[in-house]
């Protein structure tokens, strides 16, 4: 094995955690939680894969009546942190780390998801888009301008979050602010034109953010935090006006809460805006840098050996391949991603995508 191949398997350690190897797995929205309730074939799922070096779980709501895709798992009830105990058990026992992406999904929470519930973001400014509703794709709803006082409530949410995650047993959580879901709403002027503390200025946008960091480090400690960010990704009518000055106010301003990762995705899911976020982030960014979005093992075996990342996060790749590293290991060719299952219920395309045959 070269010294390129061993960049991804030397382990690390990632804030209060140590790392077997560089490969994370990223987050994977796979719409198996019935009702938004963890349950033993997630925790099958997620064992299955538990060579990673860490596990990012799907999106995961911190508040009821904020569903943006119908079976989303939530962390905001006893019964779901009892559900949720039986992944992190599974994935221990495995000898595998797991952090739970926690997550509100702002504008992109329809109302024909969440029995009527209206959707709240920074300002009134719909997704210019269709979404999949109990009533067909329906367009967007306009959602309810958040006032201070609901934004306090929010940031409790968060922290409420946290507080259940640990209680499940993860090793910390991932925050998620990308792909245009409620703290992205915050952060980038297309669709934040607040006029108070919270819009305007790029550390306006992000006040948002870091009140919500404070909170979580509260609960879970620094070195258990992680942040995932898309500078460039125009998915939920997604856009920045400087996305490379956003990146580097973000990367700098970030540094003083000594989180154990920063988890940057290089690019836009439509390509429509391109720049090179990363070496922003990696000039700008004193921790640890967790890089995602397309890379190949061997991209990825490069970019840390050159050290412009620390950690690759591997998307498509895991979902179908659950014994990934040690595939990538010994040159194995890798199981296809089925999109017909990526959302549909049940074991198929989830827990049934065959192991390496042993030689």
């Amino acid at each position: 094995m070269t010294t390129t191949e061993n960049a991804l398997f030397s382990p690390i350690q990632l804030g209060d955690v140590a790392l077997n190897n560089r490969f994370i797995m990223a987050p994977l929205t796979r719409c198996r939680a019935v009702d938004h309730q963890p349950n033993a074939l997630m925790a099958e799922y997620y064992a299955q894969r538990a060579s990673a070096g860490l596990l990012i779980t799907e999106c995961t709501m911190v508040t009821e009546g904020t569903s943006a895709f119908g079976n989303d798992p939530g962390i905001y009830s006893e019964q779901q942190i009892e559900g949720w105990k039986l992944t992190t058990d599974a994935v221990h026992k495995a000898d595998g780390r797991i952090f739970m992406q926690i997550w509100h999904a702002g504008r992109a929470a329809h109302p024909l998801l969440n029995g009527g519930k209206d959707c709240v973001a920074p300002s009134a400014i719909a997704i210019d888009d269709e979404t999949h509703t109990p009533e067909g794709k329906k367009p967007y709803t306009v959602p309810h301008a958040l006032t201070k006082e609901e934004i306090v409530d929010l940031v409790n949410d968060f922290r409420q979050a946290a507080i259940n995650a640990k209680a499940a047993g993860f090793d910390g959580v991932e925050i998620h602010g990308a792909n245009g879901y409620l703290i992205d709403q915050f952060l980038r002027d297309g669709s934040n034109q607040r006029t108070d503390e919270y819009g305007g200025s790029l550390e306006n946008r992000a006040r948002f953010l870091s009140d919500i960091i404070h909170a979580v480090t509260e609960v879970m400690g620094s070195g258990r935090v992680g942040l995932r960010l898309s500078p460039l990704n125009s998915f939920n009518s997604m856009k920045d006006s400087d996305p490379i000055e956003w990146t580097r106010f973000l990367t700098s301003h970030l540094n003083q809460f000594n989180l154990a990762y920063l988890h940057l995705m290089r690019a836009d899911f439509f390509g429509v805006q391109a720049a090179d976020v990363v070496t922003v982030a990696r000039k700008n960014y004193q921790g640890h840098l967790m890089v995602n979005m397309g890379y190949s093992a061997e991209e990825a075996s490069q970019t840390l050996a050159n050290k412009q990342a620390d950690s690759v996060a591997f998307g498509t790749a895991f979902l179908a391949n659950p014994d990934l590293p040690q595939r990538i290991k010994v040159g194995s060719e890798l199981n296809a991603p089925d999109q017909n299952t990526f959302y549909s219920p049940g074991a198929e395309g989830y827990t049934d995508y065959p192991f390496m045959t042993a030689s």
